[in-house]
């Protein structure tokens, strides 16, 4: 039986294509004279946003413009500053990119039917939540549980910390009972340095990289390719199943409880 399930926010229950963060990295480096791809800004997608800084200025591109802009390595200072200007503008995007995504709410609805426990686990901070969870109740979602890295010692994903948080309040000690649904590499890392069922979702992700309206007016051929591709991703990132929609959860669940039953 899976008894819990573990539920990301931007780009998997809310804000489709996981739009806010990536304006607000994109701004906080253009600050500091830096100009940076939206393929950059999405690699890291999922860790603790401040991490997620320090790995944007480590890869080669970004490392080396920031050289010859600055003339010298980043340092704390300048992540710190990076941050700052993020986190001001997330904060006036976040109201904005809170719409919960196709498909969820009825989701949710249908697996709470079944006894289904709800949990959650963010990039975000406790403060970005806040406005998130707000948005999200007044459309009729609400997690019973939610995590934030600064509830754990700032251990962000991949860390399992949050995860693991969420079993202690849950009182889940079976893992295998444990689902974990995201829409980056560091969801799918999370679940599994957590030892439970790690699964990736590609509609709306930030993997797959589509806000809404672009991805409305993409051809079923190219859709196909999007699909492909974000599958083949999330499974070599150890992905022990990975859905086209959030909406084919309960689905997978059910077919996860048969495999199961089998073998036991």
């Amino acid at each position: 039986m899976i008894n819990v399930v573990i539920l990301d926010w931007a780009g998997t229950a809310v804000d489709f294509g996981c739009m806010a963060p990536v304006a607000a990295f994109r701004e906080a480096f253009k600050h500091q004279g830096i100009t940076v791809t939206e393929r950059e800004i999405r690699e890291p997608m999922g860790m603790k946003k401040i991490e997620h800084i320090q790995m944007m200025l480590e890869m080669p591109r970004i490392a080396e413009s920031w050289l010859e802009t600055h003339g010298r390595q980043p340092e704390t200072t300048d992540i710190e500053a990076i941050y700052e200007t993020f986190e001001e503008v997330l904060f006036q995007q976040l109201a904005n990119h809170a719409e919960v995504k196709p498909g969820v709410l009825d989701t949710v609805a249908t697996l709470r039917k079944r006894g289904t426990k709800i949990g959650s686990t963010t990039g975000y901070t406790s403060e970005m939540m806040a406005i998130v969870v707000a948005k999200a109740k007044e459309q009729g979602y609400q997690p019973d549980r939610i995590v934030t890295p600064d509830e754990v010692d700032g251990k962000g994903r991949p860390s399992p910390e949050m995860l693991l948080r969420n079993l202690n309040y849950f009182k889940q000690e079976n893992r295998q009972e444990v689902l974990k649904l995201g829409d980056t590499i560091s969801d799918i890392l999370e679940g599994k340095n957590a030892g439970v069922l790690s699964v990736g979702v590609i509609e709306g992700s930030s993997q797959a990289g589509y806000s809404f309206d672009t991805y409305q007016q993409l051809s079923a051929a190219e859709k196909g390719k999007l699909f492909e591709r974000v599958r083949q991703e999330f499974l070599e990132a150890g992905a022990d199943h990975v859905i086209d929609r959030f909406s084919d959860l309960p689905r997978l669940i059910e077919m996860i409880e048969e495999k199961q039953a089998v073998m036991n």
